[in-house]
């Protein structure tokens, strides 16, 4: 009988190495739509110097010098913030951990918030980036806990207030501001109400967004129960009144009740709706 040497089975070592090596490991990206807005675009009111505008205001009540080059163009900072968020940390900058969590509570909101401005401000290299005042991104930061925090007052006051009737509820419905089933891509998908860094409408279930009426069937629900029915660990607020923290409150409420439609994180993405512009528009007044 004849053995085979231990040399001989090296190749096939090697072949099988390379063959698992080869295979390709899929990242994926952050959701756009999710995305903090700039809310604010670069070479405002330029100086001759370098400096333009930014989008904050200082003591002194002028605006914020900063690069005529900030913020950058939308492309540019989305690819370097699914690089960071893949990364786990800035990759610009390691020891800057970050996380892109797709929830709507104000934690991952947060979240949200400061990975764009890490990734912001470290765009160039360690430190070397575009300044936050080239953008409303703290404005939104203050809008989101104020926003929490009014959430938990009117958690607290629900259990010892009466039921909002449907009629309050839906006079100050968020209006979804979009119809499902436009331009069919013969996938199931279809156009939605957001378009994606390509310019082109990101693509949502052609079944988003609900209707209307049913859309505030699940929000009276939702707002009398002070969180998702369909994912109970989500709170949600509905003040009545027309500040800008309550009117950001109720786009939430909106948001999450779109979201969780049918169970936990089963829904329309927000981009299937115009929710996510009417909360910018919201942010800018601040």
């Amino acid at each position: 009988m004849e053995f085979l040497s231990t040399s001989s089975f090296a190749p096939l070592v090697i072949l099988v190495a390379t063959a698992v090596s080869s295979i390709p490991i899929t990242r994926r990206d952050v959701n756009e739509a999710l995305a903090p807005p700039f809310g604010f675009s670069s070479g405002v009111n330029p100086t001759g110097t370098g400096d333009c505008d930014g989008a904050v205001k200082g003591t002194n009540g002028q605006p914020i010098k900063v690069p005529c080059s900030c913020p950058p163009d939308r492309t540019t900072f989305i690819q370097e913030l699914n690089e960071n968020v893949a990364a786990g940390h800035v990759i610009n900058n390691p020891s800057v951990q970050i996380s892109f969590p797709e929830d709507n509570s104000t934690a991952s909101q947060l979240a949200r918030i400061n990975a764009a401005i890490v990734t912001l401000q470290n765009l160039n290299g360690t430190g070397k980036g575009c300044p936050v005042a080239s953008t409303t991104f703290q404005a939104q930061e203050t809008a989101i806990n104020n926003a929490g925090a009014q959430a938990a007052l009117s958690a607290r006051q629900s259990a010892l207030s009466p039921p909002l009737t449907p009629a309050q509820i839906e006079a100050l419905a968020p209006r979804l501001g979009f119809t499902a089933g436009q331009n069919p891509s013969g996938t199931g998908n279809c156009d939605g109400a957001v378009n994606g860094a390509d310019g082109q409408p990101v693509q949502v279930p052609c079944t988003c967004p609900p209707d209307q009426t049913t859309f505030d069937q699940f929000l009276i629900a939702n707002v009398n129960a002070g969180h998702a029915v369909n994912n109970p660990s989500v709170a949600v607020s509905f003040p009545l009144d027309d500040s800008i923290a309550s009117q950001l409150a109720r786009i939430d409420a909106a948001i999450v009740t779109l979201q969780n439609f049918d169970g936990p994180g089963q829904g329309c993405p927000a981009a299937s709706s115009t929710l996510l512009t009417q909360q910018a528009a919201l942010l800018q007044q601040l």
